[in-house]
């Protein structure tokens, strides 16, 4: 994979404080720019960095420059959606070596939900030992906590308990398109789908900028939260909290507007100020005025 020089086509990596990085996921180790270090970094920041929407619910912009990103995922020890994590990540891979490239993708949230906009970033990345490419992804918020190699499979992943099964192949006007499928309690639904076409920070902020201040989008209408760990998937959509495990099990309870500060503390890690915390709980939610 050839590096692009101008900085357009970057991620940045050089305004990345990458020793505060690895100190907020736990990183020790060897940094060189191999399969074993990527391993590694997808977990970590899998499993310690949450997802979450609450910037645009407390009226605050999403910011995808690398110094904001790290001020709030790194120094304040909050989250982000797909484009502040893979955009983070991106920063960080190039930081160390690796070759990155952002692709988009599009989000499936049910069998029947209609074709949605191509508003979801995943990385195509590659390493120093040889020619392979992986489908990184740590900002979907239900995983994998591994990269995945590109190439066409008709096996099933198993990682870290979880299930996942990678489809390569063409869309319906001949584009070339991968599809990820998860198991979960609703059985195998197909809940992402990437194009091999290359997606750049400006085309991340432009799609950021869509899923953060539309109407229809739904990270506008509520809080939406979420933290993945081997054993168990936590998702907090509005005042549900859903609990996913492995084996496609799984319960869900509605839970108090009062109680989200805690909640968000104690299950996804995210300790909102006092300020903060308030506004959530009493401002009304656009979704609080939808029929």
């Amino acid at each position: 994979m050839s590096t692009p020089t101008h900085p357009s086509y970057r991620w940045s990596g050089e305004d990345l404080d990458l020793d505060a990085y690895l100190a907020r996921i736990g990183f020790e180790g060897d940094r060189a720019p191999t399969v074993a270090t990527l391993r590694r970094l997808v977990y970590l920041h899998t499993t310690t960095i949450p997802f979450e929407n609450l910037e645009i619910v407390l009226g605050r912009p999403v910011l995808l420059d690398v110094k904001s990103m790290q001020d709030k995922m790194v120094r304040q020890r909050r989250g982000g959606y797909c484009y502040e994590n893979n955009a983070l990540f991106a920063a960080v891979l190039e930081r160390l070596g690796f070759g990155v490239i952002g692709l988009g993708g599009r989000i499936f949230i049910g069998p029947d939900n209609g074709l949605l906009p191509a508003t979801h970033a995943v990385l195509r990345v590659a390493t120093a030992e040889d020619d392979r490419a992986w489908l990184c992804d740590v900002g979907f918020g239900s995983g994998p906590m591994e990269p995945i190699e590109l190439t066409p499979s008709d096996g099933e992943l198993t990682i870290g308990g979880w299930r996942f099964r990678l489809e390569l192949g063409a869309d319906e006007l001949g584009a070339q398109v991968g599809a990820l499928h998860h198991f979960s309690r609703n059985g195998w639904l197909n809940r992402r789908t990437f194009t091999m076409t290359p997606q750049y920070r400006i085309d991340y902020e432009v799609g950021s900028h869509y899923v953060s201040t539309s109407s229809h989008s739904p990270f506008t209408t509520r809080p939406i939260a979420q933290k993945f760990h081997p054993e168990v998937h936590h998702l907090l959509d509005g005042v549900t909290l859903n609990t996913q495990y492995p084996d496609g099990t799984g319960e869900t309870r509605d839970v108090d507007r009062a109680d989200l500060p805690e909640i968000l503390s104690e299950t996804f890690d995210i300790d909102l100020d006092d300020a903060d915390a308030t506004q959530l709980v009493e401002q009304p939610w656009p979704a609080d005025q939808r029929p």
